[in-house]
């Protein structure tokens, strides 16, 4: 990701207001405000039906703050605490990766932050490069790119371009909440059904099958994949880690509705937080059996930057009881220290623990018969798209 965040002014809403580079914000909405002081109890409330505990400064700003309370401001004078949305004028839409351990080279992030406020996310340092927080910002402060439909079919477009399966969801989650209003996602699929490029989609998020009637039509010609990410069964364990994500039963009954529908899916046990979730391997895995998944993954918890004291935080409010505990297993998978960014282990550990979490899974998997017969995506039916606003080439 870019440091360097281009954000334009969009059409106006009511009480605009700024934050990160530039932008115009529209406000979506509203939950109690979180103040840096108070006592813990207070502080709870402030930010109801969130992930992060605070909004500590990014590791590129030059000052950082520290909470204390100073007495003088209650609960009760404290504004609403909104979720905004800006406008991210990104030139390209398709990002590349070279990773090798990672099963695709390009990907699409239709948003940037992400509202279900998982306190996990891996994704939440790259708030920092905006200037803004790993912490509440990154739920709270969210960017759209309106125009990524636009960008996709002229990169498509380009002589030059060579079709891959598309991977979306891997950052940021497609079917967020905002998805509602924005429908940016949809828009996405209409260009790549058009184009016949084949696309994975990962989401926790049942909105996914607003767009079964797109997501079909592309299974019949083996242009898409979808996964649905389920951490636990537990709904209230659920709303702890993924505040504003729909339950579990949703995500359950989204891959029944998608596999009845003839599209290929997924289930993601993802990510398998030690004496947190690591219990329920089994279940989720026969959960989504009966729902009709053909194939399975999982990811062992990745603390990458702020996000492992981000995670501590969410531990001592949530589960004070287990944090050490915790923290000793996850060293355990990680050669003693709190996340390898290793190749190859980061996703899945090293240790004895983490060899006995992949033993479950694969023995699960095999017991159900996921993942032997994993529908392949095609690229036989790709034909770049030809942009209205573009000139074509006389030769």
């Amino acid at each position: 990701m870019s440091r360097q965040a281009s954000v334009r002014r969009r059409p106006p809403d009511p009480d605009p207001s700024h934050f990160g580079p530039a932008g115009g914000i529209a406000e979506v909405s509203a939950e109690p405000h979180l103040d840096l002081g108070g006592t813990a109890e207070a502080g709870l409330a402030r930010h109801h039906g969130r992930g992060a505990q605070t909004n500590a400064s990014g590791r590129f700003e030059p000052k950082v703050a520290v909470p204390f309370d100073d007495g003088w401001q209650s609960i009760e004078d404290l504004p609403p605490f909104k979720t905004e949305v800006a406008i991210d004028t990104a030139r390209k839409v398709i990002t590349r990766n070279a990773s090798p351990d990672i099963p695709f080279d390009r990907s699409i992030n239709p948003y940037r932050g992400c509202e279900h406020g998982c306190i996990y996310c891996f994704a939440r340092p790259t708030h920092a490069y905006l200037g803004l927080s790993p912490g509440l910002d990154f739920e709270s402060k969210l960017y759209m790119k309106p125009d990524a439909p636009e960008l996709l079919e002229r990169e498509l477009s380009a002589r030059n371009y060579t079709p891959k399966t598309i991977a979306i969801g891997t950052n940021t989650d497609p079917y967020q909440p905002i998805e509602r209003r924005y429908a940016i996602m949809r828009r996405i699929l209409e260009v790549l059904e058009r184009a016949g490029h084949p696309v994975g989609i990962v989401t926790k998020s049942n909105l996914v099958t607003r767009d079964i009637d797109i997501l079909s039509r592309m299974a019949s010609r083996k242009l898409v994949r979808v996964g649905i990410s389920v951490t636990s069964l537990d709904a209230k364990l659920a709303r702890i880690m993924e505040p504003r994500a729909p339950t579990p039963a949703r995500r359950l009954e989204a891959l029944r509705e998608l596999a009845s529908a003839g599209i290929p899916t997924t289930v993601m046990a993802a990510p398998i937080i030690p004496a947190i979730n690591d219990a329920e391997i089994e279940r989720i895995l026969e959960a989504a059996a009966a729902c009709g998944v053909e194939a399975a993954g999982y990811v062992l918890l990745r603390l990458p930057l702020e996000v492992r004291d981000l995670f501590r935080e969410w531990l001592q409010a949530n589960f004070p009881d287990r944090e050490r505990h915790v923290f000793a297993l996850i060293r355990q998978t990680r050669g003693g220290k709190d996340y390898d960014a290793t190749f190859g282990k980061r996703m899945t550990g090293g240790g004895p623990y983490a060899w006995m979490i992949g033993k479950r899974f694969e023995t699960t998997c095999s017991r159900l018969g996921l993942n032997v017969h994993k529908t392949p995506l095609t690229i036989e039916h790709f034909k770049p798209p030809r942009p209205a606003s573009e000139q074509l080439s006389l030769f």
